[in-house]
């Protein structure tokens, strides 16, 4: 197998930035740089934005940024955007557009309201970052799959890539529906899906077998050519840990020729988010 470029990772530091969503959960609220992730020599990776005050969205850049002075193996972040507002997004295009270290752009949606994904405003601010050549990371519950696959098909020109398998509980409550919603977001040939993520959306004591079924069933519904493996440290770090989630994406894809294995591992991050 190639080098790994794990496609979802987090770094933050509360004492430069501030991150609210951080204040409850005790085990996170601390800083996690690029000394602390375990990954290192296997993998390169591509930064993930991490839920800062949306006002310091332009200095999670420039933090980062600094970061990867230090640490060449960080590629790239996906970075924070207003997409609701178009006059926003055009204006991040205008000023990172070409810059080859903004690798895509996520807004958080998860927690927004029905029908959030559907607004006139969120859908032209989804095409303009296709325009731009920016892929959109969406990060949505299993719920909001249906809306997501409406914005797939207004957006044909813009990458879409789902974050963290579009967050199904493995085996449990809606989880077959999540099989049928995926399965129809997969019909749109821009969407991408990233195997990250599953392990703080299942129930504890879940047999690692029905997760690791979970990936498979992803990888045979996007195919291993639409698929990207991220880690999602250190979130992960509230359920598992770094080597445990590598091996579960390896076990899915136990049944994959080599060139899948580095398709998902390496090569479909690298040419999503524009990197070498």
């Amino acid at each position: 197998m190639t080098g790994v470029l794990d496609a979802h990772v987090h770094f933050w530091d509360p004492r430069r930035l501030r991150y609210p969503w951080l204040d409850g959960i005790t085990e996170l609220n601390r800083p996690f740089t690029p000394g602390d992730f375990p990954g290192r020599p296997r993998s390169d990776v591509i930064v993930v934005e991490a839920g800062r005050v949306p006002a310091d969205a332009a200095g999670e850049i420039v933090w980062l940024r600094e970061q990867a002075r230090r640490q060449p193996w960080i590629r790239g972040i996906v970075a924070h955007v207003d997409v609701e507002s178009p006059a926003a997004t055009s204006r991040f295009v205008a000023g990172y557009g070409a810059d080859p270290f903004v690798a895509g752009v996520r807004r958080n949606v998860q927690d927004e309201a029905p029908g959030f994904l559907l607004s006139s405003g969120f859908r032209a601010g989804v095409r303009l970052l296709g325009e731009a050549g920016l892929p959109f990371d969406a990060c949505v519950r299993a719920h909001q799959l249906p809306e997501l696959t409406e914005l797939a098909a207004a957006c044909p020109g813009t990458t879409i890539v789902l974050d963290h398998l579009g967050k199904p509980s493995p085996g449990g409550p809606g989880y077959e529906r999540w099989r049928r919603d995926l399965r129809r977001l997969a019909r749109h040939a821009g969407v991408r899906c990233k195997l990250s993520g599953l392990a703080t959306e299942t129930t504890p004591g879940t047999a690692r077998p029905v997760v690791v079924d979970a990936v498979r069933e992803a990888l045979d519904t996007f195919g291993p050519g639409r698929c990207l493996y991220g880690s999602d440290w250190p979130v992960m770090t509230l359920a598992t840990d770094h080597e445990a989630w590598l091996d579960v994406v390896h076990d899915a894809l136990a049944a994959h020729p080599a060139t899948a294995v580095d398709a998902v591992f390496h090569d479909n991050a690298a040419r999503t988010y524009r990197t070498s």
